[in-house]
């Protein structure tokens, strides 16, 4: 480990890189903690402490939520832009066959830069509307001049932060988005640690030992599932062109079981968020009925069994959906079949995208049954050893795991890139 921490130190463009992505990770928390003018931080932080639903979102601003940053959003809007993108590809044929084509590729991020910007307005609008809603005075009235200007100013934020993201991600030391999310879970860290500290009774000092063994063992499970693929074997024919014989190879095509990456919880958390925050406008309608039933529905989403069964059996389903959306086994044998390639014992074409399809079917059970239980782990985790303030979440350790493995596979390419240079 220290060879290779020496070996990209002399290293002086990949040095200096890792040195700009730190910079510009630095800036992200910085702009943290710039809260809006007129806002009442310390309520709020009270606020988000108290509320589950919102406490998670606050976890993937990395604490911009609760101090109402210039970047409180985060790079949710931007995230939730590209998820939109993906789904009009299948329905729209002309983005469809847009996303096929490498220069069609960066029109489709253009278009998903511009559509982050009314969505992160729009992100921006709910929030503060929320906010003023709740009891307690949050927020207290706002001149249309305030409106305007927060609106504005949370909106240019995210798009900072996505530009942000964009310069980290042109240093190919690891994906922009994904570590401005690992720097948001990673800086929540110590202000958790010392909260459970500052309650800590001696005499749950055995539920710490098993939340912690509990954590290593979630993280070994998360790096195994991670990396995990199942390989399919994939011959090609020898062909003669010209003088020159190509082919002839045997290699394997990988299928990974968690194919979907987290892209269905952050599904899942859309999804599951909505009914109650919605229905938080109209606690205090004039109309009983409709305060009963939105205090109903909150209720219902505040109950631990409730939430979990529901988050559970939404992430499961949409693993399966988000995978159908990225993975075309017509396309893959489709491909291979015109480089030459085939299956041992599968006829190609319709064949084997039958067995592509049958094979992924296989596979994706463990991968969506993973995904939901990491989801619903600090739900579990919660009565078993009662440490509510130190639970981060099955989902965020799934990102930062994710984020560390997919970063150090970046640098070791870098560096054996510059070993064949060597050469």
């Amino acid at each position: 480990m220290l060879e290779k921490l020496k070996q990209i130190w002399k290293i002086r463009d990949l040095r200096n890189s890792i040195i700009f992505v730190l910079a510009m990770l630095a800036i992200f928390r910085i702009a943290a903690h710039i809260p809006i003018p007129g806002m009442d931080v310390k309520n709020l932080r009270d606020f988000f402490s108290q509320n589950q639903v919102l406490g998670l979102l606050n976890i993937f601003s990395g604490g911009g939520l609760e101090n109402f940053s210039i970047v409180m959003l985060g790079v949710g809007p931007y995230i939730t832009a590209s998820i939109i993108m993906q789904l009009l590809a299948m329905i729209i044929p002309s983005l469809e066959a847009l996303s096929k084509e490498t220069h069609g590729q960066e029109i489709i991020n253009r278009y998903t830069r511009y559509l982050t910007v009314p969505m992160a307005a729009l992100n921006a609008y709910g929030f503060i509307t929320l906010l003023q809603r709740q009891s307690g005075q949050l927020i207290g009235t706002l001149s249309s001049f305030q409106w305007l200007s927060a609106i504005i100013t949370v909106t240019a934020g995210t798009v900072f932060l996505m530009w942000l993201g964009e310069l980290i991600s042109e240093k190919k030391v690891g994906n922009g988005i994904s570590l401005i999310i690992f720097a948001g879970i990673m800086a929540g860290l110590p202000g958790a640690v010392q909260r459970t500290l500052a309650v800590f009774d001696p005499s749950q000092a055995l539920n710490i030992i098993v939340f912690v063994a509990i954590a290593i063992v979630t993280i070994v499970t998360v790096v195994f599932m991670t990396e995990a693929q199942r390989n399919v074997p994939v011959n090609y024919a020898k062909q003669v062109r010209g003088n020159r014989m190509y082919g002839g190879v045997n290699t394997h095509l990988p299928l990974r079981v968690n194919m979907a990456g987290v892209i269905p919880i952050i599904f899942a958390i859309s999804i599951i968020l909505f009914p109650p925050m919605i229905a938080q406008f109209f606690v205090g309608a004039p109309r009983q009925f409709i305060a009963s039933a939105a205090r109903f529905i909150v209720n219902l989403f505040q109950n631990q069994l409730f939430y979990g069964i529901s988050y559970f059996v939404l992430v499961f389903a949409f693993t399966y959906f988000y995978t159908y959306v990225i993975f075309h086994p017509h396309q893959i044998a489709e491909n291979l079949q015109k480089q030459g390639g085939f299956i041992p014992g599968i006829r190609p074409g319709r064949h084997t995208a039958e067995y592509l399809q049958g094979t992924i079917n296989k596979i994706l059970l463990a991968g969506a049954l993973f995904l939901a239980v990491i989801a619903i782990l600090p739900i579990a985790m919660q009565p078993l050893t009662g440490a509510r303030s130190l639970v981060i979440g099955g989902t965020s350790l799934l990102i930062v795991v994710s984020v560390v493995i997919e970063t150090v596979k970046q640098i070791d390419s870098q560096l054996t890139m510059r070993d064949y240079e060597g050469l």
